[in-house]
């Protein structure tokens, strides 16, 4: 009699086995015989080694700490820096590049996970740049040797860039208003790291609640923050201001690019929520964004009709290509659509 076939999905025991060990937050590390910090984000997996390291130390301060390069490796060297002390000692050992490691390393890692020392914990460093070491995170993945994962996948979305900022915040049980946090976030866009440091900047020199007046203070002078200052004060319709405000963007070295870039991200917000009478959590939910941006959005949209967004938003993919190239004077094209916006009529009339 033929076996009979299982109604489970096809990927069902591939995904039950991609997740048989624990997956833990890099915000709330802890250790475990191995630790797999997976995932190409450097420094949300920098917080994770360090905290298991702070957290060994505190259950015991003699805690013994080594490092070891998977893709320079010298045989015994995992065996010998996880087997036990004459006194004992809890030791850590820290295994950076094993999406690059040598055979050597993965033949005696693999050996490892079958006898995991005593009072030794293993952090595994795998940024997922390559396969090289499947074998290796299969096994761990697998749950053989009682390990953990902590994934530390890359920060690439606007959406991913404020849930970072706003868990630095959380974390550390400060206050930031909606809008200081866009602002924060959108001075450093294309750099985690910094925006990282931006944030502890703020959490320790800053008492009490944090205002969009004491992030402007501090960066300020950074061109997406000023890209969001010109594009605000033309969607308030403050034509003047927003002329002068971007004249002195462009004194300071603001490139005409991210200002067109910020120009364009508001305006889709607008259009993506024009029109809609659904709750905010409802239409946050539907569109993928965050409550405050669609409330932002919908504050934004005061004045504005179907026309002259319309309007603007054409003029903002014109001045996109004419800076990028298509035209002569970057400069022009930035004013006109700034006229075009903050007047919200077509240019000339």
């Amino acid at each position: 009699m033929p076996a009979a076939r299982s109604s489970a999905p096809r990927g069902a025991s591939r995904a039950k086995k991609a997740t048989a060990i624990p997956q833990v937050s890099w915000r709330e590390p802890r250790p475990a015989p191995i630790v797999l910090v997976s995932g190409p984000q450097e420094v949300c997996a920098e917080r994770a080694i360090a905290g298991i390291r702070d957290y060994l130390r505190l259950e015991d301060p003699s805690l013994e700490v080594s490092d070891v390069r998977a893709d320079d490796y010298e045989a015994g060297s995992l065996l010998s820096l996880t087997s036990p002390s004459l006194f004992g000692e809890p030791r850590l050992v820290r295994v950076a590049g094993v999406e690059k490691a040598t055979d050597a390393f993965i033949q005696e890692a693999l050996a490892y996970l079958e006898h995991p020392q005593e009072g030794a914990t293993v952090i595994l460093r795998h940024t997922g740049a390559s396969v090289r070491g499947k074998k290796l995170l299969d096994a761990v993945r697998a749950g053989t040797g009682g390990g953990i994962e902590i994934p530390c996948p890359a920060i690439k979305r606007d959406s991913d860039r404020f849930d970072f900022a706003a868990g630095e915040f959380t974390a550390a049980e400060r206050r930031i208003a909606p809008q200081a946090l866009r602002t924060l976030v959108s001075a450093f866009a294309d750099d985690v790291t910094e925006l990282a440091a931006a944030c502890q900047q703020l959490i320790g020199d800053v008492e009490g609640d944090i205002t969009p007046d004491v992030v402007e203070r501090y960066y300020g002078g950074r061109v997406e923050v000023s890209a969001f200052v010109v594009a605000d004060t033309a969607i308030a319709g403050r034509f003047g201001e927003a002329l002068v405000t971007l004249r002195h963007a462009l004194a300071s070295g603001a490139d005409p690019v991210p200002l067109v870039a910020a120009f364009a991200m508001k305006l889709r917000g607008m259009a993506r929520v024009a029109g809609s009478r659904e709750p905010t959590a409802a239409l946050a939910s539907r569109l993928g964004m965050k409550d405050w941006q669609i409330d932002r959005a919908r504050r934004d949209l005061s004045g504005w009709n179907e026309r002259s967004l319309g309007l603007a938003i054409q003029a903002t993919a014109r001045a996109d290509a004419e800076v990028k190239g298509a035209a002569r004077d970057p400069i022009f094209a930035l004013e006109r659509m700034v006229t075009v916006i903050a007047t919200r009529r077509p240019f000339g009339e």
